[in-house]
């Protein structure tokens, strides 16, 4: 990975080491001809704007789009809402806070309630709690090291995560990877909200229905989020430490009702497919975050050490979502593997996590006030969401760019909280589908900008001047072919689904589905439910199209 020297004049120049070409940096080179008394092409003017980024000022000049930009800017005076949107941002308009909270960033967007119910699918599944801990434990490293990759490239460039891709995917391919972001936030906002609708009910002794707490934590989700980057960092680095004691309590209290001896309910090939099914969850709630990473790192000097994101990431992430996913676990084993815990049987039958909760922690006057505090513990991650999610929106194009920010996260929220009071009673089937399904995508995604960084731009590096020129970046066939036929060849012939059959209304059947299960042929050949491999053939399948597809389109087009 290359890494960058800071220079003089806050441009980041490119170090050589022999070994790793730089990114090309239009700062850089321009610094480095005045050094020598040349003199740099008009035309290769860093501060000079590309036709997409002048059409959106144009819109914002006029009628209602004035409007709007009008008052995200009163808001900016007087609440301090941030107006940076999807520009890359330059070396000395960088305001990086502290590098350690790269690590306790993610502590704050995984150390939370909404992490517990991937857990609970361990035991769910017909795991024991010892296999299921292996799987979480494996599959959250694995789906961490894409997160931590990716992340590296925002330092780097000084660009959102989508923004990067289009160095691969192109300027029109990587609009499919706005659209795939968002729905992959949208899925983990869903679960979320719908823990905390539940969490509320009880707390209320579920006299309040679940779908107004889903709405009051939606609101508060989005509120915070608007005030965008600088907020958003010093909230995320310490809002997990409540959430983090009530965790180590919860385990405490609910340990004595945990039965590590109780038997998995398979063997066999049927064991391998439960388990490969509940470790490509595990995989997909870590690595799901690589689509957003690098719009909280965009801000650090291009001169920081890539290893020190990397490792700051992966621990980062690895160590709050373990820890939380196997309480999760603890607590689907003592609720649904084990026959003498009626109370936590039947409170998770009739109420979901939200009851589950309520009785795990006692009495019950303590047991409300911490429901309370674990209800606030999501804003960390629906704050997340909200804020890429609306910076996913505006790479849609110029009229979208010309919309705020916090105009599409309150979309964005909007859509969260219809989506969540709609599967609200089908919690497990919401986790199991969406976390599992997006892991098709994103190991895809972290491949192909693997290959582009480290391969093709080894040497070429990248012009940062035309990140928003659609006819100097690639055209993004190769990406965009990768990308499908891993999805298609891969996730749909190793995916094995449950899907729920009942009584839904039309919201619902399109949110959970109305098949009984989906499996793919290979998938299929585990038995049972099957297996779902669908996140490791996305990631073969994408390893063996993606290199010679980008070697022919460059030969062919030269970029």
């Amino acid at each position: 990975m290359s890494d960058f020297v800071h220079g003089d004049q806050a441009d980041a120049r490119p170090s050589h080491d022999g070994k790793h070409p730089p990114a090309y940096d239009v700062e850089a080179a321009a610094h480095e001809k005045e050094l020598h008394g040349e003199t740099f092409a008009a035309q290769d003017d860093v501060h000079s704007d590309s036709v997409e980024v002048i059409k959106a000022r144009e819109l914002r000049s006029r009628g209602f789009f004035k409007t709007m930009r009008d008052g995200e800017e009163w808001l900016d005076a007087k609440m301090g809402i941030e107006t940076q949107g999807i520009d890359r941002i330059h070396e000395e308009d960088k305001k990086p806070p502290s590098l350690i909270n790269v690590f306790f960033l993610w502590w704050s967007l995984t150390c939370h309630v909404g992490t517990l119910p991937i857990g609970v699918l361990g035991p769910e599944f017909g795991l024991s709690l010892n296999q299921s801990i292996a799987a979480i434990v494996v599959g959250t490293i694995l789906g961490a090291l894409c997160t931590a990759y990716t992340g590296t490239l925002g330092p780097k460039l000084g660009l959102r995560a989508i923004a990067t891709s289009r160095y691969s995917f192109g300027f029109w391919g990587a609009k499919l990877c706005s659209v795939l972001n968002v729905v992959i936030g949208g899925g983990f906002a869903v679960v979320n909200v719908v823990v905390v609708g539940q969490i509320l009910s009880a707390v209320s002794d579920y006299h309040m229905t679940i779908a107004v707490g889903c709405v009051i934590i939606a609101v508060l989700s989005y509120v915070i989020s608007v005030f965008g980057f600088a907020l958003i960092h010093t909230f995320e680095k310490y809002s997990w430490i409540m959430t983090f004691i009530l965790m180590l309590i919860l385990i405490g209290q609910v340990a004595d009702k945990v039965d590590p001896s109780i038997p998995g309910e398979d063997t066999g090939l049927g064991l391998a497919g439960s388990f490969l099914s509940f470790l490509a969850i595990n995989f997909s709630s870590a690595s799901g975050w690589c689509s957003i990473a690098s719009d909280y790192y965009c801000n650090y000097p291009a001169n920081t050490k890539s290893w020190k994101i990397f490792f700051l990431t992966l621990f980062g992430i690895s160590i709050p979502t373990i820890f939380v996913t196997v309480i999760g676990a603890c607590l689907g084993n003592a609720a649904v593997s084990s026959e003498v815990n009626d109370t936590l049987s039947a409170a998770y039958t009739n109420h979901g996590l939200g009851g589950l909760l309520s009785v795990s922690y006692h009495p019950l006057p303590w047991a409300k006030f911490c429901l309370v505090f674990l209800t606030f513990s999501v804003l960390g991650n629906n704050i997340a969401v909200n804020y890429s999610s609306g910076l996913s929106l505006q790479l849609l194009g110029h009229y979208f760019h010309a919309i705020p920010r916090l105009i599409w996260s309150l979309i964005n929220a909007v859509v969260i909280a219809v989506l969540a009071i709609a599967g609200r009673q089908h919690l497990s089937v919401i986790v199991s589908n969406f976390v599992s399904l997006l892991g098709y995508w994103t190991v895809s995604f972290t491949l192909i900008l693997l290959i582009e960084d480290q391969y093709f731009r080894r040497r070429t590096g990248y012009d940062l001047n035309v990140w928003d020129v659609p006819g100097k970046l690639p055209w993004g066939v190769a990406a965009v072919l990768a990308l499908l036929t891993g999805y298609l060849a891969g996730g749909v012939t190793g995916m094995s689904q449950t899907w729920y059959i009942g009584e839904l209304n039309p919201l619902s059947s399109f949110l959970i589905g109305n098949a009984n299960e989906l499996k793919g042929p290979i998938a299929a050949k585990f038995g049972g439910f099957g297996g779902d491999v669908g996140i490791y053939l996305s990631g073969v399948f994408t390893l063996i199209v993606y290199p010679p597809a980008r070697w022919y389109e460059r030969k062919l087009t030269g970029r």
